[in-house]
C-alpha cells in the first residue's frame, strides 16, 4: 500500500496509507461524527474548502449510488478515514467507496489514528492541513499548510452557487420512485401552492425536495441576484440556503437580504441563518472546531423538547448581551430594525444559537439541517412552519 501523509499547520503530522485519487490537497480539517451519509457529506457544497475527517471507524461499507449525491459534484477537498471498506454490501451500490473517490479526483488518506486526530482538533481547534501521496517531506507539507488561507473572510459561496436561475420540481417521493426503478407515471407530485425563491449559497438537493414536498414551486437563483430581481419574480416567500465558509465573506448577499427584510416570509438554514443574522444587525464568529455530524442535540426553548439534528457549520450567530452558556436556556428576545426576534433553539453541546424567529415579522431560521440527508428527521416540521408563514401572509 502506498504511503501518505497528513500535515497540519501547527506542525502535527499523521502518517497513513494513500486512498482515492493520487495527488495532494489542502483544506481546513474538520471532523464529522456521523456514522453514515459519507456520500452526502462529500457532495454537500458546505464542505467546500474543507478536508473531512470521519470519526466512525469504517467508511464505505454500503457503497455509492448517484441517487445519494446532494449536489452536482463533490465539493470536499479531501477525506480522512480510519479504514475504507473494501466491500460494499447494499443492493443500491453502483461504485465502491474508493472507486468513487478516484472517479471524482478526491485525494484521501486512511490508516491513521482518527481518534487521536479528532482529540487534537478538539483541543487545538480546526486548522488547515495538507494530504499528500506525492510528497512525504513533513516539514515542507507543514509549511504549505501554514501558508494556506483559513476559511475566515473567504467568499466560497461564489465557487458553489449556480451559474444561472433554474426551477426545481422533484420531491422526495419521485426520488424514491427513481431509486426503486418505477416508471415516472407512478411519481406523486404535490400541488404547488406557494412560489418560493431559493437563494443558492450552496443548496443541497434534499432541501429543494423537502420544499417541493410541502407544496412549494421552486425558483433557484444565484447568490449574487439583486433584491430588485428577486422582487420581480413575485414570490410568496424567500429561502436562504446552506453554504460554505464565513458569512462575512459574502457582503453582497447580506445587503440583498437587508433590502428584503419585512417584504415576504424568509426561511434560512445554516449559512442562510448566519447571513440573515448579519442582515438583522447581529454578529457571527468562528467556532473552535465547528459542528459537523448527524447526531447533534438541540433544545427547542419553547417546548423544552430535544431534537437530534444534522449539522455542518464552522461559524455561529452571536446575540446581543449573550454572556454565559448558563444564561442561554431561558427565553431571549432582542430588538432589530424590523421588530423583536426570539431565540428558539440552542445547542446542548455548547449553547450556541441554533434558531430564531420573528415576533413582528415573518422570519424563521435554524443553524442545523432539517432536511436530514444524512441524518434524523426530527426537525422536518420546520418546512411546514415556513408554509404556515406564507399562508398567513396570503390570508
Amino acid at each position: 500500500m502506498k504511503s501518505a501523509v497528513l500535515a497540519l499547520a501547527d506542525g502535527t503530522v499523521f502518517k497513513g496509507e494513500a486512498l482515492g485519487f493520487e495527488g495532494e490537497t489542502v483544506g481546513e480539517v474538520v471532523f464529522n461524527t456521523a456514522m453514515t451519509g459519507y456520500q452526502e457529506i462529500l457532495t454537500d457544497p458546505s464542505y467546500k474548502g474543507q478536508i473531512v475527517l470521519m470519526t466512525s471507524p469504517q467508511i464505505g461499507n454500503y457503497g455509492m449510488t448517484p441517487h445519494d449525491d446532494e449536489s452536482r459534484r463533490v465539493w470536499a477537498e479531501g477525506y480522512i478515514v480510519r479504514e475504507a471498506s473494501k466491500r460494499m454490501s447494499n443492493w443500491r451500490g453502483r461504485q465502491s467507496f474508493e472507486e468513487y473517490l478516484i472517479h471524482h479526483n478526491i485525494v484521501s488518506i486512511q490508516g491513521i489514528d482518527t481518534r487521536a486526530l479528532t482529540s487534537h482538533i478538539r483541543e487545538k481547534g480546526s486548522q488547515v492541513g495538507v494530504i499528500s501521496h506525492v510528497n512525504l517531506n513533513e516539514s515542507s507539507l507543514c509549511a504549505k499548510a501554514q501558508a494556506s488561507p483559513s476559511l475566515v473572510g473567504r467568499d466560497l459561496v461564489d465557487e458553489v452557487t449556480c451559474a444561472s436561475p433554474y426551477q426545481w420540481t422533484q420531491g422526495t417521493t419521485s426520488l424514491r420512485a427513481e431509486t426503486r426503478g418505477t416508471s415516472s407515471s407512478e411519481h406523486v407530485s404535490p400541488d404547488f401552492l406557494y412560489k418560493v425563491v431559493v437563494m443558492d449559497f450552496g443548496v443541497k438537493h434534499n432541501i429543494l425536495r423537502s420544499l417541493v414536498d410541502v407544496g412549494c414551486q421552486i425558483h433557484v437563483v444565484p447568490a449574487s441576484t439583486s433584491a430588485e430581481d428577486i422582487r420581480q419574480l413575485e414570490p410568496d416567500g424567500l429561502f436562504l440556503s446552506n453554504g460554505p465558509g464565513d458569512p462575512e465573506g459574502v457582503p453582497y448577499a447580506i445587503n440583498t437580504i437587508k433590502a428584503l427584510l419585512g417584504w415576504k416570509p424568509i426561511f434560512g438554514i445554516c449559512l442562510g441563518h448566519q447571513i440573515l443574522g448579519l442582515a438583522l444587525g447581529l454578529t457571527t464568529h468562528k467556532l473552535p472546531f465547528g459542528h459537523h455530524g448527524a447526531n447533534h442535540p438541540v433544545m427547542d426553548l419553547r417546548t423544552r423538547k430535544i431534537e437530534i439534528t444534522s449539522q455542518n457549520h464552522n461559524f455561529a450567530v452571536g446575540l446581543p448581551h449573550e454572556e454565559t452558556k448558563g444564561a442561554a436556556w431561558g427565553v431571549q428576545r432582542f430588538d432589530t430594525k424590523i421588530g423583536q426576534m426570539e431565540v428558539t433553539h440552542r445547542s446542548l453541546n455548547d449553547g450556541c444559537c441554533e434558531g430564531m424567529v420573528g415576533l413582528e415579522s415573518p422570519i424563521l431560521s435554524v443553524q442545523y439541517h432539517p432536511e436530514a440527508s444524512p441524518g434524523p428527521h426530527d426537525s422536518s416540521y420546520l418546512f411546514q412552519q415556513f408554509i404556515d408563514m406564507m399562508k398567513g401572509q396570503k390570508t
